[in-house]
């Protein structure tokens, strides 16, 4: 039993990996093996810049292949970044272990059945305007304009049906989500709320809009990867229904300076 159980839960993992892949496409994707390794020069974001393995049988010449992987990591200007998802070899845990890797930023994967009412929400049609998107996702958030080429770049490389959403008030973004349709699977990235104005519900009806437009399109399942920090924003997934199906968490070298 406990087998079967292992087996259905890596199949889960192993499907969600996929779509997110998908949802939040790298610039370069290139095999060793079943590990998989994106790099994106135009954007920052560990998961466009990370080692991810996805096989736990795949444990041959661990040393060998991350010494390779540091070297096209380098040649990216990027630092060597391992995702850890239940997908990896335990065997390269305790070898990230055993040379001084550090962990840091946990995530959870979670999930949400839309026929259990987390498709219900503002019947709201999504922008088809990418640049106003990424306007209001960068004044929402404060990041630099600096990732606005890569973040166009991203969302114009992404292949599945895509829902850009997008709040205002008094003519100020206020908050954003990106939902991407794959299938009967419909995930949600990018979700953010202007700091002045949480707490009003808004991210709730922000998601609550995307999943509405995701489920009227034939998805029935939601997936999303939030901070395991983030306490207030796992609190507003959990009331909207989902609940967790994995975690990962990233491994670098640990910096002596």
């Amino acid at each position: 039993m406990r087998d079967a159980t292992t087996a259905s839960v890596l199949a889960s993992v192993r499907r969600l990996e996929a779509v997110g892949f998908r949802a939040w496409p790298a610039e370069q994707a290139i095999y060793d093996g079943s590990w998989l390794i994106r790099l994106t020069r135009a954007h920052p974001s560990k998961r466009l810049n990370s080692l991810n393995p996805l096989d736990p049988g795949d444990r041959r010449d661990i040393a060998g292949r991350l010494k390779a992987a540091g070297k096209r990591f380098a040649a990216a200007g990027r630092p060597l970044t391992i995702r850890m998802t239940p997908l990896a070899p335990p065997e390269l845990l305790d070898h990230l272990h055993g040379e001084g890797f550090e962990r840091f930023d946990e995530s959870i994967v979670m999930s949400a059945d839309l026929s259990q009412g987390a498709g219900e929400g503002l019947d709201q049609l999504p922008l088809r305007d990418i640049n106003r998107f990424i306007d209001a996702r960068l004044a929402i958030s404060g990041e630099p304009e600096s990732l606005r080429a890569g973040l166009c770049s991203i969302l114009a490389a992404i292949k599945p049906e895509t829902g850009l959403f997008l709040l205002q008030s008094a003519d100020r973004p206020s908050a954003v989500a990106l939902a991407v349709l794959d299938g009967e699977l419909i995930g949600l990235e990018q979700v953010a709320v202007a700091e002045a104005e949480r707490g009003q519900g808004l991210g709730k009806a922000v998601v609550q809009s995307a999943l509405r437009w995701g489920h009227l399109h034939g998805a029935r399942m939601a997936w999303l990867a939030v901070g395991a920090a983030n306490a207030p924003a796992l609190a507003l997934y959990r009331k909207l229904g989902f609940s967790e199906v994995y975690r990962y968490a990233y491994f670098r070298e640990r910096n002596e300076a």
